[in-house]
């Protein structure tokens, strides 16, 4: 009998672990970027980056200047980082030379980046687009990059921006 209850719990605290987990899942929360300690090896995020080609910055510039509103290109390149949502990490933008910077959102809001990634050279695969930005969503970033209310209420207009889907992000920190 004494082996049976042993059983019957081991039972019990497995079913019980395994709901948890479930539960976790279902939530359709996205989760919080990960904490990222100094080192050597390069930090993943996302699905893997493709081996192969990938762009300098300089290269992806004159990719972004070459695209329409309508074109969307799957590539992969590496950039700095200058700044981060600093809500979430759920956004990051890239420094690229002699344009705008290119706003980097994450497929699916599926993973985020550390909060403290700008200066930090990225490598970034997926889709490369432009889009018209609308007032109101130009002033939510700012918001959540922390910007001085004046500096927001400064935003007037949409504008015609760089944008990248992410569906993969490698770094070193």
């Amino acid at each position: 009998m004494r082996h049976f209850n042993s059983i019957l719990l081991v039972f019990a605290l497995a079913a019980g672990c395994g709901q948890q987990k479930s539960q976790q899942e279902n939530t359709g929360i996205a989760p919080e970027a990960p904490a990222v300690e100094a080192s050597d090896a390069a930090v993943a995020l996302g699905a893997p980056i493709p081996e192969g080609a990938v762009l300098d910055a300089a290269r992806a510039a004159a990719l972004f200047g070459n695209l329409s509103a309508t074109d969307t290109l799957q590539t992969t390149f590496e950039a700095e980082v200058l700044e981060v949502c600093q809500a979430k990490g759920c956004w990051m933008k890239l420094a690229l030379p002699g344009q705008d910077p290119v706003m980097v959102r994450f497929k699916d809001y599926g993973f985020f980046v550390p909060k403290d990634l700008a200066g930090t050279r990225v490598t970034v695969s997926g889709k490369a687009f432009v889009s018209e930005v609308s007032e109101a969503d130009r002033r939510h970033l700012a918001q959540d990059a922390g910007a001085p209310e004046e500096e927001v209420l400064a935003l007037v207009g949409p504008v015609k921006e760089a944008g990248f889907e992410a569906d993969g992000v490698r770094f070193r920190q």
